[in-house]
């Protein structure tokens, strides 16, 4: 059984399955774009989520979405090219090979037309060549994507370890990341480089030798030797190599045209955060769009019939460190940010936490300030929960402002690096209009 793939009989199966396996392919896509494009709504909503919650799967699921992607053109170009070529099959069923003579066209058109157009059975050949290799590609650059990424987990993960993990000194982990990018980032171009000319450092004697330690390392990162035959086997076809340099620059065009925008005016424009002039729904808590998170801050509504205001601003790793840069005293000796089990979980000490909770939120009320139009605020806050997100919330007293149109200016302190200077950063500005009930 362990040389099957040497007998004759399997030889004669391989040669069966080849034929007929357009139409698991014609099955296999089918089913695989009907289930990507139902999966894509759900990629997007768990990024969002990811990303909100400050989750790592926030560099995962982006792999996701793109091989998504990925998979969902390639897929739906080659069902297009697999129904043509079906319906050319039938078509020669029916009118057998193009007859030149009987079009009765002049001598020049009839021999220019068979030479650049050919045989019918010829087109068939091609589209068949096109529809099988495609179908294969498709899973390679599935491939190719992971592999891509994989690179960027390694910097990732290394910028975790020499910096986050603070097992080194803030400027000694920055060097050593700074070195060890540098370094794997010229490992990693040269691969490149020899992954985009197919294969020409692996040709001469000198290169191949210098190259080969690197490939053997590369081959582990980007997960290549999982799917090395289908490789070589395209690179060693010259109709494989040439369609793979079509596809190329079919995907840079696609990535391109989605960087168009229809810009309709020069002064009213989209943004990503509510502003002065702006008002985006996803700052409203009661009109939060589908699968959306507050990224900076948000309130209950656009139009206030109440007589407060309801802030809500989202937890962020960032807003933890600032805190610990201007008030030493709060930062714990066991950082115990990241992930940990909680199964040797203590309940002891649950007041002297809390203690340190309560001097942590005035710590953060103090990083951040409030300005209701030019009115200076100094809200209280407390911690909550709202849709898994974990934030900050406060109550702000309308009593003593007027109906009409209103903005809520948020912004904090931030420590300038190396200075022990606080400069104000701005985070956002919400509008609102606040009217009678």
């Amino acid at each position: 059984m362990k040389n099957e793939y040497n007998d004759s009989k399997f030889k004669k199966l391989l040669d069966k399955l080849q034929q007929e396996s357009w139409q698991l392919e014609l099955l296999i896509s089918g089913f695989a774009i009907f289930g990507l494009i139902s999966s894509l709504n759900y990629l997007e909503k768990f990024l969002n989520e990811a990303i909100a919650l400050e989750s790592y799967s926030k560099y995962l699921l982006p792999i996701a979405y793109i091989a998504c992607w990925v998979l969902i053109i390639n897929l739906v170009i080659h069902v297009v090219l697999r129904g043509l070529w079906i319906g050319a099959i039938g078509l020669r069923y029916v009118s057998g090979d193009i007859d030149y003579d009987s079009l009765n066209y002049k001598k020049r058109f009839t021999e220019y037309l068979k030479k650049k157009v050919g045989s019918f059975d010829k087109f068939i050949g091609v589209l068949e060549n096109y529809c099988s290799i495609l179908f294969a590609l498709t899973f390679l650059y599935l491939f190719y994507i992971i592999s891509f990424f994989t690179i960027i987990l390694v910097i990732v993960f290394a910028g975790n370890i020499f910096i986050k993990s603070g097992l080194l000194p803030d400027f000694l982990g920055y060097f050593l990341l700074g070195i060890f990018g540098c370094f794997f980032i010229f490992l990693a171009f040269i691969v490149f480089i020899d992954f985009i000319t197919q294969g020409f450092l692996k040709k001469k004697e000198w290169t191949s030798f210098l190259y080969f330690p690197i490939y053997k390392v590369f081959s582990v990162i980007t997960l290549s030797f999982l799917y090395r035959p289908l490789v070589y086997n395209v690179l060693d076809d010259k109709f494989s190599r040439r369609l793979t340099f079509i596809l190329t620059p079919i995907y840079i065009l696609i990535f391109f045209l989605t960087t168009f925008q229809n810009i309709r005016s020069n002064y009213v424009l989209k943004s990503n955060n509510s502003s002065v002039h702006f008002s985006n729904k996803n700052n409203y808590l009661n009109t939060l769009g589908k699968n959306k998170y507050v990224s900076a801050a948000a309130i209950q509504s656009k139009i206030i019939k109440d007589n407060y205001i309801y802030v809500f601003i989202p937890f962020k790793e960032k807003i933890e460190n600032l805190i610990f840069d201007q008030y030493k005293n709060l930062q714990p000796l066991d950082d115990k940010r990241g992930f940990r089990t909680d199964f040797f979980s203590s309940k002891k000490n649950i007041k002297n936490k809390d203690s340190l909770t309560s001097l942590y939120l005035k710590a953060f009320q103090k990083i951040y300030t409030f300005k209701l139009d030019s009115l200076l605020l100094k809200p209280e806050f407390s911690t909550t929960e709202i849709n898994n997100q974990l934030g900050f919330e406060t109550i702000i007293p309308l009593d003593s402002i007027n109906y009409g149109k209103h903005i809520i200016n948020i912004k904090r302190f931030i420590t300038l690096k190396n200075q022990k200077k606080l400069k104000k950063e701005h985070i956002i500005d919400i509008p609102f209009w606040y009217i009678k009930q």
